[in-house]
């Protein structure tokens, strides 16, 4: 018998999963490159959700090594821990184990950019004095290389008492090995003692914490010594008397700031760590980075920027139209097929007026919203949306507030709800306050829908050029919000928020490309969250305004219709029969809709916004739509669909061919865009709401937000209509 030779294959090449063995918090700079090699690391093994009591987003996933596995958690981008935004104090809970939910982690993975080195270090420096098993990914070395930078790893690793740097390339994936056995140490255990960062300043922090019994760590007494008026500092002062603490800081920083002694001593070390560690070579500059450096300028900027955010809409339109229109056949064809093998019943409304009419009109805008996401991701991940920031801060000033408030409203473009949760990056009360003021105007992916459903039905698909007119609308509307945002912190920062203009400062990314795999990975993100909207609020609305579309059933009507079709079947015959039977349905359908509980509390409602020209439908749709404001076109699907006001099959055409009872067709061009112009201006959103109640401790200013959107939305709409009918009388 031959012998035998035991072959050991790792289960990650066959195909077997394991249970994270330990848990790694991934955290460096803004635009490192940390997300990419998150991505890299988990792939599609990740979740997304939100840390409790705030909006900040959580992205946690399964690292696969080649004996063990981790949990990888993605921490907000920040550049220090002494910070007080929402994002710096969650990287500094999770580290710590504060955050509920999230269990302290057994070690970091701390990701800096070879290209600003200077930066990471100062971070890493503060991270170090967290004691915890630390290994570092030295990112973007291929940019480095290419822009005449050179780093040493040794004598880094010298520096750093030997921990572990592994240089990798995270857009291909080199140097992941390497990185993958060195976070196989934190697993096993076996990771290298983190070096004392500052000797001093930490042996004086054990101290203090021994002395308040532990219930603080180590980091908190560090950054209340660092920072006097923190709330850690007053608790450290409490407990141990201010005058004690106070000559524990003139020990440790002399009569210096402790702010001001901290940024030297560590860049004192940093720049130390740089001069041994880095040299750069003389490189002539290329003709890209003169192209670059040209369009940074004030006015190729502007005109860049401008062609970017038309481009966008353009495809908007443009590329979304096929895939639109095969899930609209799809929906109309499922509703053809299960109306035929049912009676025409309750339940047969249900399904297709109720469930695919509502829920269905919705989903058909999901490649639009897709093709916007992707638009922004790219931009993010380029780093260009940091450059637009700067870009904008110019317009900013111009309305008393700076670049600071330039990241939340361009995230309101996503959704107001963590735009408003952003500005607590904002230090200012004032300016805070005026920029979730102005968030909500911004046009939100819920916005979208609408836009696109009135657009398509009502403008021309006509072409200007290179130009499509139906894009350039959108535009036009998306330009609308950014005006009524300005306008409102313009007005708001020269009475009741009157200020000094604040300063502001950001370091600018490097242009790079994006990673498609990390592309890929936030659109399903994005797509999932939008399809779970459209599978529980717009489910639950369409079917709710659908039973009160529905019920209850007049018998009269009923009876009105089975003699007429009575009539009709004597008189006529053949083809002319058929027509003859279908508008009897549709009138019959249009006054069993009239005399629903929908209807009496449209008609209720209808003389407010009678002026504005919308009828009782367009007027409960708008009612209904106030909680969300993406539910309005599901329930203008659900009510359209149950009075089958026209042969169309589509909504848009539905919208076209809807009369008042003296044939005048309700949407007229002046009628359409009054209402467009009242979504670009309401607050119609219950979650933006109440997020503005938290972050301003205060139900005045929420309710002075929606009051003043609505007047304005609906005095615009009233002007336009108004005005456009005058005119085209």
């Amino acid at each position: 018998m031959s012998e035998t030779e035991t072959v050991y294959v790792p289960v990650e090449k066959i195909g077997i999963r394991r249970r994270a063995s330990a848990s790694i918090a991934v955290i460096g700079n803004p635009n490192s490159g940390k997300s990419t090699l998150f991505n890299r690391l988990t792939g599609l093994r990740q979740t997304t959700g939100n840390y409790p009591g705030v909006t900040v987003e959580k992205h946690s996933g399964i690292a696969q090594l080649d004996s063990s596995a981790l949990e990888l958690v993605d921490l907000p981008g920040i550049y220090c821990l002494g910070g007080f935004s929402v994002d710096e104090r969650i990287a500094v809970d999770v580290i710590l184990g504060r955050m509920d939910e999230t269990p302290r982690p057994d070690g970091l993975l701390v990701v800096l950019d070879a290209t600003h080195l200077y930066q990471g270090l100062y971070l890493l420096q503060q991270l170090m004095e967290m004691q915890l098993p630390t290994v570092v990914a030295l990112t973007m070395t291929d940019a480095a290389t290419a822009s005449g930078i050179d780093i040493s790893i040794e004598v880094l690793q010298r520096h750093l008492g030997g921990m572990p740097i592994c240089p990798v390339v995270a857009t291909s994936g080199r140097g992941l090995d390497d990185l993958k056995a060195a976070l196989e140490h934190i697993a096993e255990g076996t990771a290298p003692a983190i070096p004392e960062s500052w000797p001093e300043l930490s042996s004086t922090a054990d101290q203090l914490m021994q002395e308040v019994g532990g219930s603080l760590q180590r980091i908190d007494v560090i950054q209340a010594l660092i920072h006097p008026d923190s709330r850690r500092a007053a608790i450290l002062e409490e407990r141990i008397g201010s005058q004690d603490i106070r000559a524990v800081r003139d020990s440790l920083f002399g009569d210096e700031p402790p702010q001001a002694a901290e940024a030297r001593h560590r860049y004192r070390w940093v720049r130390e760590v740089m001069h041994e560690a880095q040299t750069q070579a003389p490189l002539l500059e290329r003709f890209g980075a003169k192209t670059l450096r040209w369009f940074n300028r004030p006015w190729p900027a502007t005109l860049v920027f401008f062609a970017i955010m038309a481009l966008v809409f353009q495809a908007v339109f443009s590329w979304a139209t096929p895939l639109m229109d095969a899930i609209d056949a799809g929906a109309s064809g499922l509703s053809t097929l299960i109306a035929g093998l049912l009676p025409a019943n309750a339940l047969s409304s249900f399904l297709t007026d109720g469930v695919i009419a509502g829920v269905g009109s919705v989903i058909v805008f999901l490649p639009q919203i897709l093709i916007l996401f992707l638009f922004i991701i790219l931009l993010e991940d380029s780093g260009y949306l940091a450059r637009a920031a700067f870009l904008m801060d110019r317009v900013m000033r111009g309305v008393g507030l700076s670049g600071q408030s330039v990241i939340p409203m361009l995230s309101s473009f996503a959704c107001a709800v963590p735009a408003i949760m952003a500005t607590r990056v904002i230090p200012n009360r004032r300016d805070r306050i005026a920029t979730i003021l102005a968030a909500p105007f911004m046009t939100c992916s819920a916005r979208l829908p609408v836009y696109a459903l009135l657009i398509a039905a009502f403008v021309p698909d006509r072409s200007l050029g290179w130009l499509n007119l139906q894009g350039l609308v959108l535009l036009g509307l998306y330009l609308l919000g950014i005006i009524g945002g300005l306008a409102t912190a313009w007005i708001m920062k020269r009475s009741a928020l009157r200020g000094p203009k604040p300063q502001f400062a950001l370091a600018l990314p490097e242009f790079r490309w994006p990673n498609p795999q990390t592309v890929l990975i936030k659109l399903m993100d994005r797509a999932r969250i939008f399809l779970r909207r459209a599978g529980t609020v717009i489910f639950t609305v369409a079917i709710i305004v659908w039973a009160l579309a529905y019920f209850p059933r007049s018998a009269e009507v009923q009876i009105s219709r089975d003699n007429a079709v009575t009539q009709a079947q004597t008189t006529w015959s053949g083809a002319e029969l058929e027509l003859q039977l279908q508008r009897i349905d549709n009138q019959a359908a249009a006054d069993q809709l009239e005399q629903s509980f929908l209807g009496r509390a449209g008609r209720f409602v209808a003389p407010v916004f009678r002026p504005l020209g919308w009828d009782w439908r367009v007027s409960a749709a708008v009612i209904a739509g106030f909680p969300a404001r993406e539910v309005v076109v599901a329930v203008m699907g659900t009510i359209y669909a149950v009075g089958e006001e026209a042969e169309e099959a589509s909504l848009a055409g539905k919208l076209r061919s809807a009369t008042w009872p003296d044939g005048r067709p309700i949407f007229t061009l002046p009628m359409v865009l009054g209402l467009l112009l009242f979504y670009a201006w309401c607050l119609q959103c219950a979650a933006t709401i109440a997020v503005i109640r938290r972050e301003t401790n205060s139900w005045r200013w929420p309710a002075f937000a929606w009051s003043y959107m609505t007047v304005i939305g609906y005095s615009g709409a009233l002007l336009i209509y108004q005005l456009g009918t005058a005119y085209a009388s």
